[in-house]
């Protein structure tokens, strides 16, 4: 079986999104959107844990801003 050109991916396999946050000036929320990034190099199986850490991170985050008005 021949190996198929450079930067394409074989039939059958998932290609990582490689997709690259744009920074939104919040060094906790772009730390967690890098995190999220991290699932590209994961098996689709360990996805969740990465979900479930930047939606637990992100949730943090937002809480942070409630408790900072009151």
């Amino acid at each position: 079986m021949s190996e198929p050109p450079s930067g394409e991916v074989p039939a059958g396999a998932i290609a990582p999104l490689g997709l690259t946050p744009a920074p939104t000036g919040q060094t906790a929320v772009d730390s967690l959107m890098v995190r999220l990034s991290d699932a590209d190099d994961l098996p689709t199986a360990d996805h969740l844990e990465v979900y479930e850490d930047v939606h637990r991170g992100l949730r943090d985050a937002l809480t942070a801003l409630d408790d900072n008005r009151s």
